[in-house]
């Protein structure tokens, strides 16, 4: 098995890993919940027990989010284990949802829209509170769903020039995959120093050159 079919078989999507289908709307409105909340500086495993409480409420929708109001939002956020940003993330939350709503409907009427990847990416951030780091974690794993072509982030092209990956050789779907497994191979073990632990360890010019 070559390094990119290994990477792949051990790294889902993040959306994956949520059960979210991103074929549906539905979908792909829960992920952009669930990116909002990776979107800030927390961890990995709160982010996703946070989106987890969302679900189990529920919350799958402008308009439940709006319902639930802020005092309930707050409450599951700390439920989730989001208690350092719980009411900045509430007033965020349900600002993006009342813009979404008065905006454009839908977030599926967003895309739209949007004439280009550049323009997806600039309506997006026009809501207060998204900012480059959230609608790169959304936009990401939408290529193949949507068609876009978003920047890959550094901190994946930074990982792949670790493993001699050349990204220009993917594109759609797949390109997707690829930068969402060298995020986390990032963020779970280059971050961490945590390499002999990590299953990209004997393909890696990071690790062979302190040997």
């Amino acid at each position: 098995m070559n390094k990119i079919d290994l990477l792949l078989e051990t790294f889902p999507l993040y959306s994956e890993d949520l059960g979210i289908d991103l074929r549906e709307p539905s979908g792909r409105f829960k992920w952009f919940v669930a990116a909002i909340l990776f979107g800030a500086r927390i961890s990995e495993k709160i982010a996703t027990n946070t989106y987890k409480r969302f679900e189990q409420y529920e919350l799958d929708s402008p308009e439940k989010l709006i319902a639930a109001g802020w005092d309930e939002l707050v409450r599951i956020l700390d439920e989730g284990g989001y208690v350092r940003y719980d009411f900045s993330t509430a007033t965020k939350l349900l600002g993006i949802m009342e813009a979404l709503q008065k905006r454009y409907g839908s977030l599926e009427n967003l895309y739209e829209q949007s004439v280009d990847t550049e323009d997806l990416q600039r309506r997006l951030q026009e809501f207060k509170g998204i900012g480059g780091v959230t609608t790169q974690i959304f936009l990401c794993e939408l290529r193949g769903v949507w068609h876009i072509n978003p920047a890959i982030s550094s901190r994946a092209r930074s990982v792949a020039e670790n493993l001699d990956i050349n990204l220009q050789e993917f594109e759609g779907e797949l390109l997707s995959r690829i930068e969402t497994v060298l995020v986390k191979l990032s963020i779970r073990y280059c971050r961490k120093k945590r390499c002999e632990e990590c299953s990209a360890k004997d393909f890696c010019s990071q690790i062979a050159d302190t040997k």
